[in-house]
C-alpha cells in the first residue's frame, strides 16, 4: 500500500519542498507509508503553526492469546500455552501477570507458559484475552513521526487519533482550543473528513 494523498502546504515555496522531503523520508523510515492513507501538512512559520491531518488504513483486529499461542488444559486444570509467535510473548506475559498474578503464571521455557486459573474459571477462556492493540502502537509511531517532521521548537502540541482519523497541531505559542478546532476542521475538509 502507498499513501494515496500526500500534500504539504506552506506560504514559502522553499519551506514547502523541504517539508515534503522531510515528511516523505520520516514516513518511509518509520514504515508508516503502508499505514497512512491520506496526509495533509500545513506549515506557516510566520504564525508560527504546523498542522498535520490525515487518515489511516484499517489496522486489523485486536491481538488475542489465541493469535500467539495454542491453549490446552492439563489434568490439573492449568492452561498450557504453546507459544507460536514470540513477538507477542512479552505483552502476553504482562497481561497474564496483571490478571492472574505472577505467582500463578510460570514460564518453564521460551515456548511454554503455564497459567493456574481460579477455580470455576474455564482455562480455555484465556484464548480470548486481548494482549495487544495494533492501533495503539501505530498511534505512538505516528505521533513520533509528526514530532520529527514538525519544526524544531514547536513544543506546544495538540494531537488526536480515533477511528482512522488523526491530527497533530504544534506551535511555539499557546494554542487556544477554538483556533485549533477551526484550523483542524479546515485542513480535514481538504482530505474529505468532517469530525
Amino acid at each position: 500500500m502507498a499513501i494515496e494523498y500526500f500534500v504539504v502546504e506552506s506560504p514559502e515555496e522553499r519551506g514547502k519542498q523541504t517539508y515534503e522531503e522531510v515528511a516523505n523520508d520520516v514516513l518511509l523510515d518509520l514504515d508508516l507509508v503502508r499505514i497512512v492513507q491520506k496526509i495533509h501538512i500545513f506549515v506557516d512559520p510566520g504564525v508560527p503553526l504546523f498542522v498535520a491531518v490525515g487518515t489511516t488504513h484499517p489496522i486489523g483486529s485486536l491481538i488475542r492469546v489465541r493469535d500467539a499461542a495454542d491453549v490446552n488444559v492439563d489434568e490439573e486444570g492449568r492452561a498450557i500455552l504453546s507459544i507460536g509467535d514470540e513477538g507477542y510473548l512479552a505483552p502476553m506475559l504482562k497481561v497474564l501477570w496483571e490478571r492472574y498474578g505472577k505467582e500463578h503464571v510460570d514460564q518453564p521455557d521460551r515456548f511454554s507458559v503455564l497459567v493456574s486459573v481460579p477455580a470455576g474459571e474455564d482455562p480455555r477462556g484465556i484464548e480470548e484475552i486481548v494482549i495487544a492493540d495494533p492501533e495503539e502502537g501505530l498511534y505512538k509511531d505516528l505521533v513520533y513521526a509528526l514530532q520529527i517532521i514538525a519544526p524544531e521548537g514547536f513544543k506546544v502540541r495538540r494531537q488526536y487519533h480515533k477511528e482512522g482519523v488523526f491530527y497533530y497541531v504544534a506551535s511555539e505559542d499557546t494554542l487556544p482550543e477554538e483556533v485549533v478546532e477551526t484550523v483542524v476542521a479546515e485542513q480535514l475538509k481538504k482530505i474529505g473528513v468532517v469530525l
